[in-house]
């Protein structure tokens, strides 16, 4: 009897073959289902050229993770250079391997990460300072946002800008999960709850796979919903000369958000929207 139950299990054992989710890189999946880091490259370069009537050379990107615009803003130029920053040692060791790996030896010197808090950290004064895919928003309260909003601006140079994005709408404090098919996998992002007295907001990132198999919770958001309204008031705050809000327009044919984003004092009141912002010195 031992030995056959032993024999099962072994057997067992042997059988089980890894699923698609036990194989898959939750980086990867992240940048192919979240970042589109050429389309950003192309906004934050011509609005800086407008703003400023001058090329940007210099980007800094907090909460980089793995450093994917860092590695879009050297290539797209032999001037540029780019700072990465993050408090995650093991997601900029992946950047480091698989983002700047792929780089060639001239693209990956002109590239800096740094393991750090954009709090605290000391660097050199860049053109651009990008805080995108709304991470900034782990900073739940007035004091300390404003606080990193007054670090970005000392870390710009004296005509440098700050770029964030920024997403709501009334289904952006619904509880809710939202499926977005790709080729290989299908990306669930999860408003798993939403506090109306705090405004704090907890979103998951999972993954599924045609096999039935599941990657839960890839990523964990702790954030504050922060409005476009208190968002200014606090970049204001912080010591910004001009504040502006890019709102995306809406293809007339379709009815579907174009991609194309401008300036704009007045928005429409869509269910989700994301938008950017502009901060000069």
């Amino acid at each position: 009897m031992t030995n056959k139950i032993r024999s099962n299990a072994k057997n067992a054992k042997k059988s089980h073959k890894p699923t698609q989710a036990d194989r898959a890189d939750r980086h990867r999946l992240y940048q192919k289902a979240v970042q589109d880091t050429g389309f950003e490259f192309e906004f934050v370069d011509a609005t800086f050229k407008r703003l400023r009537g001058r090329v940007p050379q210099t980007l800094r990107e907090d909460f980089c993770g793995t450093a994917a615009m860092c590695c879009e803003w050297v290539r797209q130029r032999s001037t540029n250079h780019a700072i990465g920053v993050d408090l995650d040692h093991e997601v900029l060791a992946w950047g480091r391997e698989h983002n700047l790996g792929k780089l060639n030896p001239a693209e990956q010197r002109r590239v800096t990460l740094v393991e750090g808090n954009v709090l605290s950290v000391e660097l050199a004064p860049v053109d651009l300072l990008l805080a995108m895919n709304f991470s900034y928003q782990c900073f739940k309260d007035r004091g300390t946002l404003r606080g990193y909003f007054e670090r970005a601006r000392a870390g710009l140079v004296d005509d440098g800008v700050l770029i964030l994005d920024v997403f709501g709408g009334y289904d952006a404090i619904r509880e809710m999960t939202e499926r977005t098919k790709h080729k290989k996998f299908t990306y669930i992002w999860d408003q798993h709850r939403y506090d109306p007295v705090t405004g704090e907001i907890l979103c998951h990132i999972h993954f599924a796979f045609p096999d039935g198999s599941k990657m839960k919770r890839a990523f964990t958001y702790d954030w504050r919903l922060w409005s476009l309204p208190e968002l200014q008031e606090l970049l204001s705050e912080a010591g910004f000369q001009r504040v502006t809000v890019y709102w995306q327009g809406t293809d007339e044919e379709t009815g579907e958000a174009d991609g194309v984003f401008k300036p704009a004092t007045q928005g429409d009141a869509d269910p989700a929207w994301i938008c950017f912002i502009s901060a000069e010195k």
